[in-house]
């Protein structure tokens, strides 16, 4: 399911930087940032939960980034729907999503080695 989720998050940001190739971009990117906020609020909720019924021991590290990002990405969201599209917002959208991929290769691939029975 987590890896499922990883999916579609990818897929999103494919479909921006099309948009972007094609010159539809601008349409795209408010689209693509709600998608965001309401993606992490699912995923992270399935995370969560996943590593509370397995004891993962680095669920209140995860957790508070989980709570930092997902207000840091809804209030990016915010903007783009009540305001123009600017460089800096979409630099800042660009930022969060590096955030996120990194996030993913790190932190998720640990707990996807502690579900497995590796180390941690």
């Amino acid at each position: 399911m987590i890896d499922s989720e990883h999916r579609m998050l990818f897929d999103a940001i494919n479909q921006l930087l099309d948009a972007c190739a094609t010159g539809s971009g601008r349409t795209q990117i408010t689209q693509t940032a709600q998608f965001l906020a309401d993606y992490v609020d699912q995923h992270f909720s399935d995370e969560e939960k996943l590593q509370r019924e397995n004891e993962y021991p680095h669920y209140k590290s995860h957790h508070t980034f989980h709570i930092k990002y997902k207000e840091m990405i809804r209030n990016l969201s915010n903007e783009f729907k009540h305001s123009e599209v600017t460089v800096q917002k979409v630099g800042e959208l660009n930022r969060l999503v590096s955030i996120l991929i990194s996030h993913i290769k790190s932190e998720d691939k640990r707990l996807a080695n502690y579900l497995k029975g590796q180390d941690v």
